[in-house]
């Protein structure tokens, strides 16, 4: 972490805020759920806290520490640091204070969507927040335009049956991306584990396992973004610094 945090002046005050604790803080705000003003008396003030994550969001610093780990875990397991194929999907979560907002009518819920894109392991490549009455095609649609940016060795893209419609396949085709939908079989009964579908099921499940992500309270999008950076991030450190 400490690359990537701000180096004290040569000139004038030095500053006396510890910028690890400073990290350390936000991570328990988004692992616990709780208000600004619930941090323990162990970490710096609250004040300082939203002071210094504001102008981290700025920086998009929690993101730039995402992709690094990322790579990093990567290559760790022996993998390409870029990934070369993903697994888009969305989620529709409550958010009572965004503006703006919307209903999904499916799942029945008024908030916000969230497209993401992930590896074929499930890390986080890419984050879309929309309203919820955006479709899963229209904000894929929007990720697949800028996803090339981040990652330019993706190529390959698997998403579900609602992202089979021709605006978005001419989109993929125009920046050379291989789009496969994968369809869901009736033929059995059951529940069955769909191939490739699955993984980025399971980044779901790790996103709502911090409570300040089971629903989204952040008015802006830049701020919802920023907390999802910093829980993802933080699973990736912890995979690096204890394999």
């Amino acid at each position: 972490m400490q690359p990537f945090l701000t180096s004290p002046p040569r000139r004038g005050r030095k500053p006396v805020t510890d910028l690890r604790e400073v990290l350390n803080a936000l991570r328990d705000l988004a692992r616990t759920g709780g208000g600004w003003r619930m941090l323990p008396k162990d970490f710096p003030p609250w004040q300082t806290v939203h002071w210094w994550f504001r102008r981290f969001v700025r920086r998009l610093l929690f993101r730039t520490i995402h992709d690094v780990a990322l790579m990093l875990d990567r290559a760790r397991d022996g993998r390409e640091e870029s990934p070369s194929a993903g697994i888009v999907d969305s989620q529709s979560v409550k958010a009572p204070m965004a503006q703006p907002r919307g209903f999904d009518a499916g799942k029945k819920i008024v908030g916000r969507k969230r497209h993401i894109a992930v590896d074929t392991d499930g890390r986080l490549l890419m984050v879309n927040l929309t309203a919820a009455d955006i479709s899963d095609s229209a904000g894929a649609q929007a990720m697949v335009a800028a996803v090339r940016q981040r990652w330019p060795w993706l190529k390959h893209l698997f998403a579900d049956g609602a992202c089979d419609r021709t605006r978005l396949m001419d989109a993929a085709a125009y920046r050379d991306f291989v789009l496969e939908i994968v369809r869901r079989t009736n033929a059995e009964p059951g529940f069955k584990v769909l191939p490739r579908r699955w993984v980025v099921e399971r980044t779901f499940g790790w996103l709502t396992r911090w409570r300040r992500l089971v629903r989204d309270d952040e008015q802006r999008l830049k701020v919802s973004e920023a907390m999802i950076h910093v829980a993802m991030a933080s699973l990736l450190s912890r995979r690096i610094a204890h394999p």
